[in-house]
């Protein structure tokens, strides 16, 4: 089993953490939206090391939509580097941690359909694909 190295962005290693420790009854939520987290666990591209990062909990029946923003800059996060790379995670929400496989969504329906679910849950995902000229990545995460 590969080693844990926590987020260098101390807010990430600090949620993820406290989620962690409290097995989901502390830390669900995204800092002062109030709005529900998952963590998604994967493999670090480049190192290998194990990495965990809190994303938005995007639900689509038994599957979850987790969508490559970071905030609208202009280049992608790290960990969709990871998912690219080797697409099985683990996902935590609250207290159930389940293995799935995440792929990138390819086709213009399907991606319209899970992007609306995901800007339903976060309406920031929108803001964040007007101001950058990428198209923000979305992956759907099934169960393995």
């Amino acid at each position: 089993m590969a080693e844990y190295v926590p987020s260098p962005s101390s807010w990430v290693a600090d949620q993820v953490e406290l989620y962690e420790r409290t097995n989901g009854a502390d830390g669900t939520t995204l800092r002062e939206t109030g709005l529900p987290v998952i963590i998604v666990t994967n493999k670090g591209n480049k190192t290998g090391a194990v990495r965990k990062t809190p994303l938005m909990r995007v639900a689509d029946g038994s599957n979850y939509v987790l969508v490559a923003s970071k905030g609208g800059a202009p280049q992608h996060p790290v960990w969709y580097h990871n998912l690219k790379a080797d697409p099985n995670v683990g996902i935590r929400d609250i207290d159930v941690v389940r293995s799935m496989k995440v792929r990138e969504v390819d086709d213009a329906a399907e991606r319209s359909r899970l992007w609306a679910i995901a800007v339903e849950a976060y309406p920031p995902y929108q803001e964040y694909q007007d101001k950058t000229d990428r198209q923000i990545p979305v992956f759907v995460a099934e169960p393995v």
